[in-house]
């Protein structure tokens, strides 16, 4: 069962093969600190907590590293803004940025390293990079000169004529080529400078992400990802910085994350079209949130409306409501020995399927969209079983529905949203809450089927001014938990 991935090197899907096996070694790019994230910057956190989780369902040691950049024009511009030094408006928006993640389930990376922290390994590679003959020094400023790397633009597809006919040098730039780009910047009147060999000054964006992959990962690994926007020109500079310093293959496998956009425009806080996640995450719970990213293909647009949230939110509570009526199915099903049906059977079969096909779509390049898909079927499948009224049961089928909640927990090592968490059931995993609800939704449906339409409407009421709401379907009564938006 060989993994498939998109590589944007290749221009085509690869087999995914280990520098080492058994270990997968990652390096994803990390925020500019300088503001809080955005829904769009999301999208990179959710797609490859997903690789990196399922890399580790199927048994590989993975080392996940992301990094902060916190110093860089952006930030030195917000700190004067805000009035704070450009190192505590760093710490200030790194601290919001865990505080997000966390609510999007984001597991945190082995390592988060910060540029400022930093400064010797990327010197050492500005100055590998000079002695290699591929940069040179004018007045502080290093520039790394592109014409001598011959392989440039193999990652974007883009040829030196191309970026020659837009390439300009810019006022207070001595660089010779308009093509060259910055690996040292020479200090300017209050900024932040360290020492180099070259003078007081700075490292440019794409070599900090050089130096620190390969303090962490080795000068060549496996998986470098980032935003689809990144490709050109961070990603391409890295290339040949890393090539250019090290004489070997960085990164076997560039991924790249599609955009989201609103009205088709790619979201970015320079054209003022965000929204930030926290405040997202104040309106929708961070599960609906992480399964709307995941709901469609990682390298694939994504166009970002609310009704497309709400339409996750109703998605996503129809898998949770499949493994309520389970887990209150099992706390009511009788528990002595009885003749086995054929239901455990059937149920256990269900899951099986279920799990072979979410594997052969994560397989193919991490298809969270046909994985998830899957995922209802199984869902469909359970509930026209168990919801039938004629569902009885005995210890065997509580077998079978606790290898049902037992495929929920599998699919959960991967996508961290198919089992409800604490603050959306509201009863804290507690089982007695659960077998309580459980048996009054028994009753309400005993007083359906006596025609008692009095008491069952009664019930009906009286739940939904706790938040919990019954749909009566034809596979039979389901619940769930509403959200009360302000």
């Amino acid at each position: 069962m060989a993994i498939r991935v998109y590589n944007t090197l290749k221009n085509s899907k690869e087999v995914f093969v280990p520098v080492e096996p058994g270990k997968v070694k990652m390096y994803v790019c990390g925020p500019t600190t300088y503001n809080y994230i955005h829904l769009g910057n999301a999208r990179p956190l959710v797609a490859f907590d997903v690789i990196r989780r399922y890399f580790a369902y199927r048994g590989y040691a993975v080392t996940y590293v992301q990094n902060f950049t916190d110093v860089d024009d952006k930030i030195i511009n917000r700190a004067k803004e805000e009035k704070l030094s450009p190192q505590d408006l760093a710490e200030k928006y790194i601290k919001a940025y865990f505080e997000d993640a966390a609510r999007l389930g984001i597991q945190k990376a082995d390592v988060h390293p910060r540029v400022t922290e930093h400064m010797d390994d990327i010197i050492g590679m500005v100055q590998g990079i000079i002695d290699h003959g591929l940069a040179y020094e004018v007045d502080g400023d290093v520039y790394f000169e592109v014409r001598r790397f011959a392989s440039y633009g193999k990652l974007s597809g883009r040829s030196l004529d191309e970026l020659q006919a837009g390439a300009r040098i810019a006022v207070g730039e001595q660089k010779r080529d308009p093509l060259d780009f910055a690996l040292w910047k020479a200090a300017k009147p209050g900024e932040p400078a360290w020492d180099s060999p070259w003078g007081k000054g700075r490292p440019g964006w794409h070599i900090e992400c050089s130096a620190m992959s390969a303090k962490y990962l080795g000068k060549t690994f496996d998986i470098h990802g980032g935003g689809a926007d990144l490709i050109f020109p961070h990603h391409e500079n890295e290339i040949a910085q890393s090539e250019g310093a090290n004489c070997c293959e960085s990164a076997h496998y560039w991924l790249h994350n599609g955009f989201i956009t609103t009205n088709c425009e790619k979201m970015s806080k320079s054209l003022c079209n965000f929204c930030l996640l926290r405040e997202i995450l104040d309106e929708f719970p961070g599960p609906v949130v992480r399964f709307y990213l995941m709901s469609t293909h990682y390298r694939s647009p994504l166009d970002f409306d609310g009704e497309k949230l709400l339409a996750a939110e109703k998605s996503l509570s129809r898998i949770h409501n499949t493994y309520r009526t389970v887990t209150a199915k099992i706390a009511n099903l009788p528990k002595d020995s009885g003749s086995d049906d054929g239901r455990k059977a059937a149920l256990i079969k269900i899951c099986e399927e279920g799990k072979a096909k979410v594997i052969d779509a994560m397989n193919d390049d991490f298809n969270t969209s046909l994985a998830l898909a899957a995922v209802f079927d199984v869902c469909k499948e359970v509930n026209t079983m168990v919801n039938d009224r004629a569902f009885r049961g005995d210890a065997a089928t509580v077998e079978g529905l606790q290898a049902v909640l037992a495929f929920f927990a599998e699919m959960d090592l991967i996508f961290d949203v198919i089992v409800p968490k604490e603050e959306e059931t509201g009863d804290n995993g507690d089982a007695l809450a659960n077998g309580l609800l459980a048996m009054v939704m028994t009753l309400r449906s005993n007083a359906r089927e006596h025609k008692d339409w009095a008491t069952a409407d009664f019930i009906r009421d009286e739940l939904k001014k706790l938040n919990i709401v019954i749909e009566d379907t034809p596979q039979g009564p389901r619940w769930k938990k509403e959200k009360v938006r302000g």
